[in-house]
């Protein structure tokens, strides 16, 4: 299907004759290789292929989650999740409903008015959890088996979209910039630590449930609404993003490959509960991370429960923000190795949550090799096991870490697929 400007997606680029959209995962390239492989919508007859410049465009084309029609969907420009049908633009104020609104929302739950020893309740909290629900169903889009969700060119984006894959296999997302993924109605939670906390519900990215997933050369940041721009309430700051791009509730065959995330508090992460019957994750959540830069972010990068996960040839630099890089929680067996670290310290780059053991290896850290495992004992009295109790085995080339710093910055993210 052509563009109406006489864009034809079979040629992609002007100057790069092939078409993306029917590309597929390679051979042995991470876990969304395994078993039956990861084709997105690549089989999608002509009638099945969308070239979208709009919100309307782009949801009628996703269709129905439940349709398993293989589909290829090409996102042109830049869209906007705050626009109506009609091209118009929402505000938050759009999906306030029930009276809610942020100032009597803020009076209402002050602590020296409400307290701190229970979470928020009455009219005004039910008001805020209907506004955020309308603000929900509007900015959401799910993609559904056997679609590729793909960028045409290099100024492709998804502004202020959730991007759901949702109970759902064989799913590609590629060469988009996510952005700006922000919830205008966050929760006060008194009770959430010693001093309270703001909490948004919303994910640029997240899969939930599903099998063969392959997210490739995206860019996802919080755009022109950083978290470290908001205000603070309530001596606490005003949190409007949630994670970044997270794999959850027993999903399963997952790559991560040659995405830039940055600007970011909580990013990735792999399982969302310490409990092993929820989800039935204890044999699930098998996920490869490569070749992602990792660009000044703050945690989570990605903080694991329960999945064999290969974390390798990944580019990490540090900041203000950083607290550590790749969490060791309950029952995870991550084999991370070949990766590079620049301005985060060794002992940093790991933290426990629960976790037992983790296999580190041919890691730098500034440039020198660095244990990894033995940072972290040393800097916290501890005592986590180096070996995570498995090999990979589905990789393609495993680059020396030494190559990464010019590699990955220079061919990560969304524009730059070859």
């Amino acid at each position: 299907m052509a563009g109406s400007d006489g864009w034809n997606p079979v040629r992609g680029h002007r100057d790069t004759p092939r078409e993306t959209g029917r590309e597929v995962l390679p051979r042995d390239d991470g876990w969304a290789s395994a078993t039956t492989g990861t084709t997105g919508g690549s089989a999608a007859r002509p009638e099945d292929v969308h070239v979208v410049r709009t919100r309307a465009e782009l949801v009628a084309a996703l269709g129905d989650p439940a349709d398993n029609t293989p589909r290829i969907v090409y996102v042109k420009g830049a869209i906007d999740a705050h626009t109506d049908d009609d091209g118009t633009p929402l505000t938050c104020d759009d999906y306030a409903v029930d009276g809610y609104s942020a100032p009597a929302y803020l009076a209402a739950y002050d602590p020296a008015v409400w307290g701190r020893t229970s979470v928020p309740s009455g009219p005004l909290e039910e008001a805020r959890k209907a506004s955020y629900a309308k603000m929900a169903e509007h900015v959401t889009i799910r993609v559904g088996s056997n679609v590729t969700l793909i960028g045409l060119g290099r100024d492709a984006a998804l502004k202020s979209f959730g991007v759901r894959v949702s109970d759902a296999d064989n799913v590609i997302v590629r060469n988009l910039t996510i952005t700006d993924t922000s919830d205008c109605f966050p929760q006060w939670d008194p009770t959430d630590g010693a001093d309270g906390n703001w909490n948004a519900s919303f994910d640029n990215v997240e899969v939930s449930g599903s099998t063969h997933v392959w997210l490739d050369h995206n860019t996802l940041n919080d755009g022109d609404s950083p978290d470290s721009g908001q205000p603070s309430y309530f001596g606490r700051p005003y949190q409007v993003h949630d994670g970044l791009l997270d794999v959850v509730r027993g999903s399963n065959y997952v790559t991560l490959s040659w995405n830039h995330l940055s600007e970011h508090d909580k990013v990735t992460l792999i399982g969302n509960t310490d409990d092993p019957a929820r989800y039935g994750e204890q044999d699930k959540l098998k996920v490869t991370v490569h070749h992602n830069y990792f660009e000044g972010l703050g945690q989570r990068t990605p903080r694991v429960r329960f999945g064999q996960v290969h974390v390798y040839n990944n580019y990490y630099t540090g900041g203000d923000t950083h607290g550590y890089s790749i969490g060791v929680g309950f029952g995870s067996q991550v084999y991370a190795e070949s990766n590079a670290f620049e301005g985060i310290e060794a002992s940093k780059v790991l933290s426990v949550f629960k976790g037992t053991a983790i296999t580190a290896r041919n890691n730098l850290v500034d440039g020198a090799p660095a244990d990894l495992v033995a940072a972290y004992n040393a800097a916290n009295g501890a005592s986590i096991g180096s070996d995570a109790g498995w090999t990979p085995s589905l990789f393609t080339r495993v680059q020396p870490p030494q190559a990464l710093h010019a590699l990955v910055p220079a061919r990560a993210g969304a524009g730059r697929l070859r």
